[in-house]
């Protein structure tokens, strides 16, 4: 993620961006932002129903890094990325993973998260050892993410839901087979549940980077919160929130 960051960096050094009224989506000084809210322990609400989270605390040190007032428009994914589209957020900071198709429609940040896929069913399921035997199963996840598009390489049937704990809910209930997801997600959904009898049944070893997703052609923007993403991981912030929630820094 360092050289990503470098040679990402390069492009913009010695560039000076001032986010204000006139810039393609900003508006009286806000920043909007796309995120799902109850996506632990990315973004989601606390037990006081403060909304917190990795990408939550990343987004609100790039809207001040900007001297932008952050406003969250909070949705499940799809509605969230639909909400987006139709230009009721500026910026989507919810772990969305860089793909070849996303990169069509939108822009992407640097990106600011390393991920592997895990591949989690029931404790209980000796039928899946690997991605391969999801051909015909039943995989539990938001009809557009990246890991539904996983799943589906791999000959799942895709069960649409709202979330990974609904995912894993349905797994619970033997209504799904299986979920993909990233291994720190996995591994929160077990420390906040301990006796939830389900296992990692296989991990992906390729890296899975996330980045904040804008607008096509909408360079000021990009460039701006690249230059903040840039100093918050100069200033070892990124890696402080990173340890905040999970313990070690998931950002390189």
């Amino acid at each position: 993620m360092k050289k990503i960051l470098k040679s990402s960096i390069l492009a913009v050094a010695g560039l000076v961006v001032a986010i204000n009224a006139n810039a393609k989506t900003i508006e009286n000084g806000i920043l909007k932002i796309a995120t799902e809210g109850t996506y632990s322990p990315y973004s989601y609400h606390d037990k006081s129903d403060k909304l917190t989270g990795f990408d939550v605390d990343i987004a609100r040190e790039v809207a001040k890094k900007l001297n932008l007032k952050p406003e969250f428009v909070e949705a499940p994914w799809d509605a969230m990325l639909a909400a987006f589209d139709a230009n009721k957020a500026d910026i989507v900071f919810n772990q969305v993973s860089i793909t070849e198709d996303r990169k069509k429609k939108y822009d992407y940040t640097l990106p600011y998260t390393v991920a592997y896929a895990a591949l989690v069913t029931r404790k209980d399921n000796d039928d899946i050892k690997n991605f391969a035997d999801l051909k015909g199963k039943k995989s539990a996840r938001s009809a557009t993410s990246n890991w539904a598009g996983i799943a589906q390489k791999y000959g799942a049937q895709i069960v649409t839901v709202d979330g990974f704990s609904k995912g894993v809910e349905l797994i619970i209930a033997k209504r799904a087979d299986a979920t993909i997801n990233d291994t720190v997600t996995f591994y929160d959904y077990i420390a906040q549940r301990p006796n939830a009898p389900l296992k990692i049944a296989a991990k992906g070893s390729e890296p899975i980077y996330s980045a904040a997703l804008v607008k096509k052609g909408n360079e000021e923007l990009v460039n701006a919160v690249n230059k903040a993403i840039d100093e918050l991981s100069k200033e070892g912030k990124l890696s402080e929130i990173s340890v905040k929630y999970f313990g070690k820094d998931i950002t390189k």
